[in-house]
């Protein structure tokens, strides 16, 4: 199945059972299922069936569905009042004869208020449940709208995530891979330590000065972070192929990230370590807000 983002819109329109059909809906992010309903006196009655076609297409976020019924749509006569229109004619032909006006139109007495009137017929109990049925069909054509447009939204943000995914695996390989985590380096940092302590206090033990430093260089080293994190890696890439609605899991995992990025940080013992670590720490930033909109 496609990514999905959570944030999208759709509008479908559809002449059936003799009335004229609109659905819009609207689709932002959200922690779960939430839909807000618009809907006309007479209607109230589809929302719960509404609700559970929502849950069949989507598994997150806000939505806001509005739906409107033009009766007027279907084949139907207008009605016209003959007796007030007789009587309007009466009138006109009067003022014309007594006053010498113009002689009216049936376009202009037509248009005289209460003359021609739309139909506003009450449907009975079987139109009533088929307009209510193509109502919910016509919301379901509109969903498959909606879930059209948001794979194609997720899919630009699937390729967003897979190029942020890639730019922690490179910091990730920067830090395996830094000069500082060479064993001579290592070796250098403790022999300065200890000369440090030993020019300070020279009745210390040498061998326990340099057990107690390899002991701490042993805490600060971050290879178990760095395998974590290529783990994690891992994990991200395997969920954006899965597809839809793993948005939670990869806001999960992006917590995970941020651990490993901050305890990398807090046992860097090298500036270029913890220049990585604030790097890497940026683009989990960056990855979570993406992954905000993704279902």
């Amino acid at each position: 199945m496609s990514l999905q983002s959570m944030t999208g819109f759709a509008r479908h329109l559809r002449n059936s059972a003799g009335v004229q059909i609109s659905w819009e809906i609207k689709s932002v992010n959200g922690k779960g299922l939430d839909v807000r309903f618009r809907l006309p006196a007479g209607l109230e009655t589809i929302e719960q069936k509404a609700r559970a076609l929502f849950s069949q297409h989507f598994k997150r976020g806000n939505f806001q569905a509005a739906v409107t019924v033009d009766r007027s749509a279907g084949v139907a006569k207008a009605i016209i009042n003959e007796p007030l229109l007789k009587e309007l004619a009466a009138i006109a032909a009067r003022l014309r004869e007594d006053y010498g006006l113009a002689a009216s139109t049936p376009e202009g007495l037509m248009a005289l208020r209460g003359v021609l009137e739309a139909p506003q017929e009450t449907p009975n109990p079987e139109e009533q449940r088929k307009i209510e049925e193509a109502v919910l069909a016509v919301l379901d054509e509109t969903m498959v709208q909606l879930v059209h447009n948001r794979q194609a939204e997720g899919k630009a943000l699937g390729e967003i995530l897979t190029v942020q995914i890639a730019a922690i695996e490179m910091l990730v390989e920067q830090a395996r891979l830094d000069p500082s985590r060479s064993f001579d380096a290592i070796r250098s940092r403790l022999a300065a330590q200890v000369s440090l302590l030993l020019d300070a206090a020279p009745a210390l033990d040498e061998s326990r000065l340099y057990m107690e430093a390899a002991f701490l260089a042993t805490k600060a080293d971050i290879q178990e972070e760095l395998d974590r994190l290529e783990m994690h890696i891992s994990a991200a890439r395997d969920l954006l192929k899965q597809g839809n609605g793993v948005g939670r899991k990869l806001d999960f995992l992006t917590q995970e990230f941020n651990r490993e990025a901050n305890t990398l940080c807090s046992k860097a013992n090298a500036a270029s370590i913890t220049s990585i670590g604030l790097d890497l720490k940026a683009v989990v930033d960056q990855l979570r807000e993406q992954i905000q909109n993704l279902e």
